[in-house]
C-alpha cells in the first residue's frame, strides 16, 4: 500500500495534466481513482493523468487517463509536458526524447529558453482518414471527408480522422457562438463513432490560421488539445481551407501545426505548475477510490 502519492502538476496551453512516476511498477489506479484526483473540488484537479512507466522500445512510456478515469491512445501537450519533466528531473538528458504511447512511439524535441525547457516540437506521426483506423461506421466509403451527417438537429458536414485517437472536424463560421457544450457530447457518444470521438470546431481564420475548441472525449471542453489541433489542421489543409504550417488559436493559447512528408508536427509550450503529495488517508476516507494495488509479476 502506498502512504502517500506524490504529483507534479503541469499545463501545456491551458490544457492541465497531473504526472505520477511508476518507474518501479508498484501500483495501478483505478478509473474510479483518476476520476477522484482529477476532479476540481475534491481532489487534485486535471483534464487528464499522466504516468511514466519504463519503456522497452523508448526511453519512456507514458498512460494517459482522461478526467473521468477512462483512458486515452495520446495526448499531445500532454507528452510535451512529460518530457519536460523528464529532462528537468535528470530521467534523461536527451534533447530529442523517445517515448511510447499506445499510439505508437513519439519523438518529442524539446524546446529551450537559454538552458530551460519551454516546451516541445512531437512528432505526432501520420494522420490518416480512413474510415477503419478512426474508426467510423460508414458503408461503402473509404473517408468520411465532409461527410454529410444526418441527425435529429440537422445535417452536420464531419471530416472524421485519426491522430492515433479518434477525431470529428466541423467548421464553422463563428467558433464563439458554437453551441460547444450540446454539440461535442452529441458527436462524442453518437452511435457512428463506436469508440465515441473527440469533437473539434474549427473557423478558418486565414489560409494560415485557424481558430478552435474543443470538446475531449472523457473530458468534455478542454482549453486545448493536441492530437486535436493536429486532427483540425490536418482536415484544413486535406480541404484546401489553409497551408501548413498552421496557427491553431485555442482558448489556452497557440499550437503550431506541420504537416510535411506525411508527418504531423505540433509546437507549443510546457510549464510546470507544482509539485505536491496526496496521503492515503484521504483517498481512504472518502471512499471515492479503491486502493492502489501492487502489479503482479
Amino acid at each position: 500500500m502506498l502512504e502517500a502519492l506524490e504529483f507534479t502538476k503541469s499545463q501545456g496551453t491551458g490544457n492541465d495534466f497531473i504526472i505520477v512516476e511508476d518507474l518501479e511498477g508498484n501500483f495501478n489506479l483505478s478509473p474510479k481513482a483518476i476520476a477522484f484526483l482529477c476532479d476540481r473540488h475534491f481532489g487534485i484537479g486535471a483534464d487528464g493523468f499522466l504516468l511514466i512507466k519504463p519503456s522497452e522500445i523508448a526511453d519512456y512510456k507514458m498512460v494517459y487517463y482522461n478526467s473521468d478515469g477512462s483512458t486515452a491512445e495520446m495526448c499531445g501537450n500532454g507528452i510535451r509536458c512529460l518530457a519536460k519533466y523528464l529532462y528537468d528531473r535528470g530521467l534523461t538528458s536527451n534533447e530529442k526524447v523517445k517515448i511510447e504511447t499506445e499510439a505508437g512511439v513519439k519523438e518529442v524535441e524539446l524546446l529551450f529558453d537559454e538552458s530551460k525547457v519551454i516546451g516541445g516540437k512531437v512528432d505526432m506521426g501520420r494522420p490518416s482518414f480512413k474510415v477503419q483506423d478512426v474508426p467510423i461506421l460508414v458503408k461503402g466509403a473509404k473517408e468520411a471527408v465532409e461527410y454529410p451527417l444526418k441527425t435529429e438537429r440537422g445535417t452536420f458536414y464531419i471530416t472524421a480522422l485519426s491522430m492515433g485517437n479518434p477525431h470529428c472536424v466541423l467548421f464553422v463560421e463563428d467558433v464563439d457562438r458554437t453551441p460547444i457544450r450540446s454539440l461535442g457530447r452529441f458527436f462524442e457518444h453518437h452511435p457512428i463513432f463506436p469508440e465515441r470521438t473527440n469533437v473539434e470546431f474549427v473557423q478558418v481564420v486565414n489560409p494560415r490560421e485557424l481558430k478552435m475548441r474543443v470538446w475531449e472525449r472523457g473530458a468534455g471542453e478542454t482549453l486545448a488539445c493536441g492530437t486535436g489541433a493536429c486532427a483540425a489542421a490536418s482536415a484544413a489543409i486535406k480541404l484546401r481551407k489553409v497551408k501548413s504550417p498552421v496557427i491553431v488559436k485555442v482558448p489556452g493559447g497557440e499550437l503550431v501545426v506541420e504537416w510535411h512528408d506525411s508527418f504531423v508536427y505540433l509546437a507549443g509550450g510546457a510549464e510546470e505548475v507544482f509539485v505536491g503529495f496526496l496521503n492515503q488517508d484521504l483517498l481512504d476516507k472518502l471512499e471515492l477510490v479503491t486502493e492502489f494495488e501492487p502489479l503482479g509479476d
